[in-house]
């Protein structure tokens, strides 16, 4: 479904400090009905403050939030149009994942018919009925995820917000995920996703916003943002077969790479006049008997425009809790 002109979601000025520190600092945010917005930054950049502002859990110091032009913090209709995946798992794992949402499906004030029919929906839409009657702490990491997800949906909320969605999920996992997150989009809801993963933005989102010490740096559509960059030079990315030594890493840094994700993956920025050559840098790095298992050369991403916004950007604020 395409976004409609109106934005659902009008944040403008957003600050909020916590214990004396200041853990947002003026953020302006548009989101848009069948529109998947990611959220990226580090942790502590604030992603998760800012969540809870446009659920209504908070209040923002300055500046405003608007769903669908209501205040969610002061109206309790406009937090019934929202749909809340935190980041830990919120269910009970001794219950069937059928009677996990039917509690709630109660808790979002569905009489029992409404319930029933609710249920069966978000089975369906999240891939679950084939799992309905197991107990949730007996499914897999992945499984409980999608429960997570499926248990914020008994309202039929306008709005899902989902804080790290597949934090600690396989690869098979997420796919299912990120299939569910598509069905949503779909549907019409607007989607707000805070990640870190770059890659996973990439995949699922229309726009981006990168957010860095409570401010964001970068915004915009995923096509404006990675149009000036495919026309760029190539990054090279080296996979490592193992965790890097001390020595390893100076040899890494000094050769211009820097870690991505779990350290096994290095990857450096094209540099101005000569590029280096691959196969030249994979023979160097193995000389120097850093744990090479290859070199990579991919076009770049979403994490490269956001180093570029930090690079342009001095320190303001302390790092969020």
């Amino acid at each position: 479904m395409p976004p409609f002109d109106v934005p659902l979601v009008v944040i403008r000025g957003a600050a909020l400090s916590y214990r004396d520190r200041r853990v947002l600092d003026g953020v302006h945010l548009d989101l848009h009905a069948g529109q998947t917005l990611a959220l990226l930054g580090p942790n502590g950049a604030g992603k998760t403050s800012l969540m809870r502002l446009v659920a209504g859990r908070l209040a923002p110091d300055a500046g405003s939030i608007r769903i669908d032009g209501c205040d969610p913090h002061a109206t309790p209709a406009a937090r019934r149009a929202i749909g809340w995946v935190p980041q830990d798992i919120a269910l009970y794992p001794r219950l069937t994942v059928a009677e996990n949402l039917d509690v709630f499906a109660r808790l979002a004030g569905l009489r029992r018919a409404a319930c029933r029919v609710a249920v069966a929906e978000a089975l369906d839409l999240t891939g679950l009925a084939e799992v309905a009657r197991r107990p949730v702490g007996l499914l897999s990491g992945g499984y409980q995820r999608r429960v997570n997800i499926a248990a914020s949906l008994m309202a039929r909320p306008r709005l899902v917000l989902l804080d790290e969605p597949t934090q600690g999920v396989d690869l098979q996992a997420r796919a299912a995920i990120h299939a569910v997150l598509e069905r949503l989009r779909r549907a019409g809801a607007a989607l707000l996703v805070a990640t870190h993963d770059f890659a996973e933005a990439e995949r699922l989102a229309d726009r981006a916003a990168f957010l860095d010490r409570g401010r964001i740096v970068r915004e915009g559509t995923l096509s404006e943002l990675l149009a000036s960059l495919r026309d760029g030079a190539p990054e090279h990315e080296i996979a490592l077969s193992g965790l890097a030594s001390a020595s390893d890493e100076a040899t890494l840094r000094r050769a211009g790479f820097v870690p991505v994700d779990t350290g096994l993956t290095w990857r450096a920025r094209p540099v101005a006049g000569r590029q280096p050559n691959a196969a030249e840098q994979l023979a160097a790095l193995k000389a120097e008997g850093v744990p090479v298992a290859e070199i990579r050369i991919r076009a770049p991403g979403l994490d490269a425009i956001y180093r570029d916004a930090l690079s342009l950007t001095e320190p303001a604020l302390p790092d969020a809790p």
